[in-house]
């Protein structure tokens, strides 16, 4: 049954010899997670098909991870004969779909950055259909499924304008967008018929996580990349690389499409300036992040780092241990990162420096129980069910409570505070 294939992890090693053994579906989806097929993985792929493959399974666990098209290319090109005929028509299909809906997002983002340009407003590419053709070559082989544009905030206003202008509307209220500008760092529009999201971005996270690179920096040291019989201008592969990870590790790394990217934009640009980009995570503060991106990337799918950097990456203290902790989570049917404490030491344990993860800690965690202190003072039901007192002694209630909340949540809290602050 597949409840019990799910909640187990069977079969050979895969990858590492410190990664955990995989059913076949999610071995074969690793193999199928690349444009580019070697024999050796074209022979693995061939003799796993050849025993009991759960079709219905495999193609459920391809679309979260957003490999449906490559699910399809690979065994297309590979081994079609291997497949049963309707799954294959079923994958085909999924792709002329996804396909068709690629080329029609590509001619929507055409559009909308010659209008910003017409208008003087610097907007950049972000993910989408520029990464596909930079990192994939291909816009068929990513799937997405709307636009995301980086401009200046201080073009907020007059980018929301020429969207409303040609048919967007905001999904936000009034009251919500000036808690958006200043609290987050993307807006989402949409078409009338909400056939097209589009994000405005402003920054890549939020001000918690300390990513301070900005579009006037990156401005400096955009390349062009063609697709679709049109030119735009995009992030320069070192920049890219780096903006990937960020994404990746601020999401906790949760879809192998992340993972996907990273490992195509390696083996799509052979001549990175991979000291540069060392020298620009390390200015930026985020040297770990970029390593644990790198390590899955090679880890889990053969990314063709060279060996300095490798062996830079496996040194690096905590990223075997993160990157561990993603791949259990990716395949296993159980998300291991989803209580707030978990993906809370996740994110600190991704900051190498000491002043990074106190800053995490007061915007992240801190701050929000400062500003709702007043609130969490006040006795609950909970706090009369641990002691009867008689209406002259409720007072009593306040000081009761913050003990109660102390010794029911304190010392969790602190040994994931000391743990996570300390000894990185």
């Amino acid at each position: 049954m597949r409840e019990v294939r799910e909640s187990r992890k069977v079969l050979q090693m895969t990858h590492s010899e410190s990664a955990p053994a995989l059913h076949p579906e999610a071995e074969l989806l690793l193999y199928c997670a690349r444009t580019c097929m070697d024999a050796e993985r074209a022979e693995r792929m061939r003799a796993l098909l050849q025993g009991d493959i759960d079709w219905p399974y495999l193609t459920r666990m391809a679309q979260p991870h957003g490999l449906m098209p490559l699910l399809y290319w690979n065994l297309h090109t590979t081994c079609p004969k291997s497949v049963p005929e309707a799954v294959l028509h079923q994958l085909r299909r999924h792709f002329d779909i996804n396909d068709f809906r690629n080329r029609f997002l590509t001619k929507e983002l055409f559009k909308l950055l010659k209008l910003f340009e017409t208008h003087d407003v610097l907007a950049v590419p972000y993910k989408g259909p520029a990464l596909a053709a930079a990192a994939y070559g291909n816009l068929s082989l990513r799937q997405f499924s709307d636009l995301d544009i980086l401009i200046h905030k201080r073009d907020i206003p007059k980018a929301k304008g020429l969207l409303l202008s040609n048919g967007y509307r905001s999904q936000l209220s009034e009251t919500q967008e000036a808690v958006q500008l200043c609290s987050h760092y993307h807006w989402g529009f949409v078409r009338t018929h909400g056939e097209i999201c589009v994000e405005l971005h402003w920054a890549f996270t939020r001000e918690y996580w300390d990513f301070p690179l900005d579009l006037d920096r990156l401005a400096e040291r955009l390349t062009p990349v063609s697709f679709a019989g049109s030119t735009v201008l995009h992030f320069s592969p070192e920049d890219l690389l780096l903006i990937l990870c960020v994404h990746g590790a601020k999401d906790c790394w949760d879809r192998l499409r992340w993972i996907c990217d990273v490992a195509e934009l390696i083996r799509g640009q052979q001549g990175l300036a991979w000291e540069k980009l060392l020298m620009q995570a390390d200015r930026l503060r985020c040297r770990r992040i970029l390593f644990l991106g790198l390590f899955l990337a090679k880890d889990l799918l053969g990314a063709p780092l060279p060996a300095e950097v490798w062996q830079k990456v496996q040194s690096e203290p905590v990223v075997p241990a993160l990157a561990a902790q993603v791949r259990e989570g990716l395949f296993t049917g159980a998300d291991c990162i989803t209580e707030d404490h978990d993906r809370y030491a996740f994110y600190l344990r991704m900051r190498e420096r000491l002043p990074d993860r106190l800053r995490y800690f007061y915007y992240d965690h801190l701050r929000g129980y400062l500003r709702a202190f007043p609130t969490l003072m006040i006795p609950s039901a909970k706090d009369r069910a641990l002691l009867s007192l008689p209406a002259s002694l409720t007072f009593l209630y306040y000081p009761l409570r913050p003990i109660r909340l102390i010794g029911e949540h304190g010392l969790k809290f602190v040994r994931i505070l000391l743990k996570n602050l300390a000894g990185f």
